[in-house]
Formats: C-alpha cells, structure tokens, sequence
C-alpha cells in the first residue's frame, strides 16, 4: 500500500504548506500509530495469546483491556495511522487513497473474518464486547 501511495503522489502536487507543519502533522501521526500498534501487541502478550492475524483461530483469549477497550483492532488503526503519516510525508491529495483502500480492505477481508472466528470462539462475551466497542475509533 505504502508503494502505491508513493506512486500516486506522482499525480498533481496538492498547495505546499510550511516543512514544519507538515513535519510536526508526520511524527504526530506516526507517534499514535505507533502508540495503537505496540499497545495492542503488548495486550495480546500479557495476555499470552496470538499476534498473527493469519491464525485467528489460535487466539486463546479474548483481550479486552488496555487498547482493546477504546478499538477492536487497535493494531490495524495503529497501521493506519502511519499509512496516514505517510500520506502526510508525501504530501499528494491522491496519496490518501492509500489508507481508504487499506481500510476498506482490512474491514472487507480480514476484520470480518477475524470477527466471524472470535464470534465462534467466545461467543456471548465477543458479542458484548463488540456491541461495547467500536471496530476502529
């Protein structure tokens, strides 16, 4: 994703803005994505089970405290998050496709599966939780 946004701002320039704001705008948001993704790491090791979104069946818990109870998938806002710092970096209107697409992809294909086994694997407390906290922010 991050290959095609570089391609992207290759398309017409968007206004510059002063180098500090937009340096300012990049670290902040790299520091929260990098803040959602390594507190949602955290909770997912304390708590002893797996990190891989290529086995969610493998989870031997669900995790709902720390991270877990502003987002649902703070790991995937935490890559958003630098997706969007990137943007920023690149500074292209166009370059913002790049975290729409990574959203709608991870929602679409990987979010919903994920959910779909939680669901199977704790049952009336996923449910909860879910109705409790939201997929994003």
């Amino acid at each position: 994703m991050a290959i095609a946004m570089w391609f992207l701002s290759r398309l017409p320039a968007s206004p510059e803005v002063l180098p500090i704001v937009r340096v300012l705008l990049v670290v902040g948001l790299a520091a929260i994505g990098a803040a959602f993704s390594l507190a949602g790491v955290l909770a997912f090791r304390h708590a002893k089970t797996t990190v891989s979104p290529l086995k969610p069946e493998s989870s031997s818990s669900l995790v709902t405290a720390s991270v877990y109870k502003v987002s649902r998938n703070p790991m995937y806002v935490g890559m958003l998050f630098l997706l969007l710092a990137w943007a920023v970096s690149l500074w292209s209107v166009w370059s913002l496709l790049g975290p729409l697409a990574f959203a709608a992809y991870m929602g679409r294909f990987q979010i919903a599966l994920e959910e779909r086994v939680l669901a199977g694997l704790f049952g009336a407390e996923y449910a909860e939780y879910k109705a409790r906290v939201r997929r994003w922010l």
